[in-house]
């Protein structure tokens, strides 16, 4: 399973980077990855017509997208489109960041997982 992650430079440029998340425990219903240490969840609605200039990452965190589709562009001009079912991982939490901007003019909600470090 692969999973974008966005991260920022020493220089603080952001970037995207595709992680491949491995699967190694074998189980009755499938397969499991090595559990990640988390400290909260929150859930999050946008709306229709919501587009984030500029800024960085709260914080460590996996974004699940659960509808919607989000435009994230990082500060070396890059853009990715994320939707319903897509995963990625922001760990930009100085320098440039990132902008987002939504596709669809729907409300969009998600999921943001914050981890432990």
């Amino acid at each position: 399973m692969q999973i974008c992650r966005i991260y920022a430079t020493e220089d603080g440029e952001s970037h995207f980077e595709d992680v491949e998340v491995e699967f190694s425990e074998a189980c009755q219903h499938g397969s499991l990855s090595a559990p990640v240490a988390v400290s909260k969840l929150k859930f999050r609605k946008n709306p229709a017509n919501y587009d984030h200039s500029w800024h960085t990452s709260p914080g460590r965190l996996y974004v699940v997208m659960l509808d919607g589709r989000v435009e994230v562009e990082v500060s070396n001009g890059q853009k990715r489109t994320f939707q319903g079912g897509d995963v990625f991982l922001a760990e930009d939490t100085f320098g440039k960041g990132h902008r987002t901007r939504n596709i669809d003019l729907t409300p969009r909600r998600s999921l943001f997982i914050s981890l432990d470090n």
